[in-house]
């Protein structure tokens, strides 16, 4: 509560995912935790286990979660497909009065991030 949230919707299996998260660790290191970070698995092939792995593997710090699948129909239904589309590195940012929309597709620099963060909803 009063922080804007970044959810990331990725995938292990997917380089760009990666390369957006690294973007994700940069921002992190110099705006620490002034903005929350959810990276969410959207592919329901992939497991608890395999998310843990990547994130210690990759030194993540912040929050990771499997989607249930409500909350990725959900979030279609919100957003469109290309949101759970990990090739799109597919980010939404919800402000704090809780409205919320996707950022455009393909990775964003800790820079894009965080003025998207500072533009708002």
């Amino acid at each position: 509560k009063g922080k804007p949230i970044l959810v990331e919707s990725f995938a292990v299996w997917c380089p760009t995912c990666l390369a957006q998260q690294r973007e994700i660790s940069k921002l992190r290191a110099t705006e620490g935790d002034s903005t929350v970070h959810i990276s969410l698995d959207t592919d329901p092939n992939e497991d608890e286990s395999l998310v843990k792995t990547h994130a210690t593997n990759n030194l993540f710090d912040w929050y990771f979660a499997i989607s249930p699948v409500d909350l990725t129909k959900q979030l279609i239904k919100e957003f469109g497909v290309s949101v759970v589309y990990a090739p799109g590195a597919p980010v939404i940012l919800i402000c704090e009065d809780q409205s919320a929309r996707l950022l455009e597709r393909g990775v964003k620099s800790a820079d894009k991030l965080k003025s998207e963060v500072e533009k708002g909803c």
